[in-house]
């Protein structure tokens, strides 16, 4: 799926001045308006990442940061289609802005899947480029950020999370979101980044790392987004009107959710972070770091004669260019590589599907046990009220015995008085 929108924003005029400093300029100072323009003449090129669990706002949020309809209702994102697919789906977004172009390109993951072969698929294809003779045309379709979005639980990661994340902060640059923080309250949301923070260090999970300059504003802006992460976002593209100001927003019953509100989430602070600040950094780290690494790796499994080491098994790989396979055996090899491919991407599959089955059961084992303490919670309140019940009736039987007996008595005295005046009153007579 491809859909292209353009997205232009006019350079200041102090931006204009500037640039315009050095045109009449001779001397190597106009060294970097040299490399300026070639950049600009040749485009730029970055491709993000969105992994998550399904319906938690991705394609909203991806619409949000970049202020096109990317998911339109001709082409939803992959977590809302009815038919749900197991394959890493891409679209392309051609963004103008002073004259720079950036082809962006969105991998969307429905749900959790298998997007550890397709990062490394890109490392792959860039690595072949490289080995071509002619190199000049080398597409640069390498994942350069995944944004990693966390259901609003409240309760930290989920073991599902802390797993996927260990699989892939050696392979990208990972930055943690809290989806639909609106869902949370500012204490709740504070307190719920202080465990994801302290549960992804106490699982050594290495997120992106923003660097450090000789720059004392850019080292206060890196602050200031490290102290915020987890980032809490919030994706909208419903315009309403708030004290007479158009916002981005989600309307509830107590007010309005504002994207573009500090106060409220984190939305600026990425979308700086992601296209202002940083993006040149994060295709670095990509580059030096993560790339490197996968290159390092696929290039020692080969030795100085170009044979694979897995060659002493029998196996050979594209690598082996040495031993003139003939085409039926060359196809033999790459089907049985994809029947071991596919086995891999199945069993990990079911680790996950095991996984998430062992959370569901172990929920309701929790809510089962929560059920029995409040059974015997409530079994012993009914005991103590009964047995208050019991006592207050044997106070009252006893306390009616009592009167009932004090009652006869009286009624005795009574009658003995009144006989005893009667003989009083014989007694005169016959006196």
């Amino acid at each position: 799926m491809l859909s292209c929108v353009v997205w232009e924003r006019k350079l200041s005029p102090r931006s204009r001045t500037q640039q315009k400093n050095l045109d009449g300029y001779v001397g190597f100072a106009n060294l970097p308006n040299q490399v300026y323009r070639k950049s600009v003449k040749r485009g730029f090129e970055f491709t993000l990442m969105v992994v998550g669990e399904s319906g938690l706002g991705k394609s909203t949020l991806i619409n949000s940061l970049f202020l096109t309809d990317l998911y339109s209702p001709e082409y939803p994102g992959p977590s809302h289609r009815i038919k749900k697919t197991v394959q890493v789906e891409q679209s392309k977004v051609l963004v103008k802005e002073g004259g720079v172009h950036l082809l962006l390109t969105i991998v969307d993951t429905p749900g959790w899947q298998p997007v550890i072969d397709h990062i490394d698929s890109k490392f792959e294809d860039y690595l072949n480029a490289e080995s071509r003779v002619n190199r000049r045309l080398m597409p640069d379709s390498r994942v350069h950020c995944c944004l990693y979005f966390i259901a609003p639980s409240g309760h930290g990661l989920k073991p599902l999370d802390i797993e996927f994340m260990k699989r892939l902060h050696e392979k990208v640059n990972v930055i943690p979101l809290i989806a639909k923080a609106d869902t949370l309250t500012p204490e709740e949301c504070q307190q719920f980044k202080k465990q994801i923070m302290r549960e992804i260090q106490e699982h050594k999970i290495k997120i992106y790392e923003f660097p450090q300059t000789d720059d004392e504003e850019e080292n206060r802006l890196v602050r200031r987004i490290k102290d915020r992460l987890p980032l809490a976002v919030v994706g909208s593209n419903t315009i309403m009107e708030v004290e007479g100001k158009l916002v981005r927003g989600r309307q509830y019953p107590w007010g309005v959710a504002e994207v573009e509100n500090p106060d409220h989430c984190d939305f600026t602070i990425l979308r700086d972070m992601l296209i202002r600040t940083h993006m040149q950094d994060l295709k670095d780290v990509t580059n030096n770091f993560h790339y490197e690494n996968y290159r390092s790796r696929k290039l020692a499994a080969v030795t100085c004669n170009g044979v694979d080491n897995n060659k002493s098994k029998g196996q050979l790989t594209k690598f082996d260019t040495s031993e003139g396979m003939s085409p039926l055996a060359q196809m033999e090899e790459e089907r049985r590589d994809h029947v071991t491919k596919m086995k891999k991407m199945e069993m990990e599959m079911e680790q996950v599907f095991e996984m998430k089955v062992k959370e569901k059961i172990q929920k309701l084992k929790d809510s089962e046990a929560e059920l029995q303490r409040r059974h015997e919670q409530m079994k012993k309140g009914l005991e103590a009220q009964h047995k208050e019940l019991e006592e207050k009736r044997r106070q009252f039987e006893e306390e009616k015995s009592g009167w009932e007996a004090q009652q006869r008595l009286l009624e005795q005295q009574k009658l003995d008085a009144s006989r005893t005046l009667e003989k009083n009153k014989k007694k005169k007579i016959f006196s």
